[in-house]
């Protein structure tokens, strides 16, 4: 029985992609499809990085279409293509620079660059260019996390060229200044200083960049929000009450200065003993849940309170890099997923289809 374009199309709309929801069809992923005789070759291109996910979305595309009455051999070739989504209005994206996903927290110690780091490697797990932007100038701590020490170099003296540490492009103030030396800055000059290291650093085509910003919801942030390209932002936050009112504030800042929210991410979310591998939840129960239902934003996951999470990320290797089998690294890694699909679904960046105006007298 022969089947046609249209079969294969149809079938496919009753296939759901679990990472984001929809169907293939309607997310547009499905870009060729090729039939002989009774064999399909289709080409797949996601809008976010799954490379972990190839094997388990191939099989599930080619289970589904042998349901088809006469079909033969089904080859689905997978690949991904990350383009540039709309920042905040007025403010122009970066040259190089796709996607800025800034990870922000209202209040300091829950986990907000560790979770900044392990998000940075997850995406580029999953395939994605990716570089992190360590902007905390008070208490830099992305190069003691990736391991990575020395000085940036610079080419012509005015740019600087970003470290590398596990596939991952870096910047730093904890590059440029002794390990010991304070920043006693004012907020226009770290703001400054930010601006530079975001704008003077040579990044090399990412699809993505994580900026790691500092705690707080001061002028500082607040600056940062309006005048950095920001696709979206992730809250990290505790369970605990104290940090979800912080947390909650973050997010009513990115709101006012039209900033999307990705998600939120949950860091020490239970405890289980070691040794008799009895659950606690120290910090509270289901806290960052309830706030998502209270926004209508996404919950991205929980992390568990675990001492090799803290250890691996002291030692310069952090979670995904450290035990990327372990079942820290696959949260990461579906945090990572969450987060680039949520980016995918966003309007598309169109600035560079304008043509700018320029008046000459003549």
């Amino acid at each position: 029985m022969a089947f046609t374009e249209a079969d294969v199309q149809a079938q496919l709309k009753s296939l759901i992609d679990t990472n984001t929801g929809r169907d293939f069809v309607a997310s547009k992923s499905i870009r060729k499809i090729e039939i002989a005789g009774a064999d399909v070759t289709l080409e797949v291109v996601l809008g976010y990085p799954a490379k972990t996910q190839y094997e388990i979305i191939r099989k599930q595309i080619a289970d589904h279409l042998r349901a088809l009455p006469g079909i033969g051999r089904v080859t689905v070739n997978i690949s991904h293509k990350i383009i540039a989504h709309a920042v905040q209005r007025g403010v122009k994206l970066m040259p190089a620079v796709k996607n800025i996903i800034a990870i922000a927290s209202g209040k300091g110690g829950v986990g907000k660059s560790t979770t900044a780091v392990n998000l940075a490697l997850a995406l580029a797990a999953e395939g994605a260019q990716v570089g992190i932007l360590d902007a905390d100038i008070y208490g830099p701590s992305q190069p003691t996390m990736l391991g990575v020490s020395g000085r940036p170099e610079s080419a012509d003296g005015k740019t600087l060229e970003p470290l590398e540490a596990y596939g991952l492009q870096a910047m730093s103030i904890g590059f440029l200044i002794d390990t010991e030396t304070p920043m006693v800055w004012r907020g226009p000059m770290v703001t400054q200083a930010l601006e530079q290291l975001l704008r003077d650093t040579n990044w090399r085509e990412l699809d993505y960049l994580i900026i790691d910003l500092p705690p707080g919801t001061g002028d500082i942030q607040l600056t940062l929000a309006q005048k950095v390209p920001v696709t979206g932002a992730v809250i990290v936050t505790t369970p605990q009450d104290i940090a979800l009112l912080d947390a909650r504030r973050g997010l009513k800042m990115f709101e006012k200065v039209g900033v999307p929210i990705v998600g939120i991410v949950e860091n020490m979310a239970v405890h289980i003993c070691s040794n008799c591998g009895h659950v606690e939840h120290i910090f509270g129960q289901g806290g960052g849940e309830s706030m998502c239902r209270d926004y209508n934003v996404p919950f991205l996951g929980a992390l568990p309170l675990d001492v090799k999470i803290r250890e691996q990320a002291d030692s310069g290797r952090p979670s995904v890099v450290a035990d990327p089998d372990g079942k820290v690294a696959e949260i990461y890694r579906a945090i990572a997923r969450k987060t680039a699909v949520f980016v995918a679904q966003q309007a598309a960046d169109h600035s560079a289809k304008f043509p700018s105006i320029s008046i000459v007298n003549t």
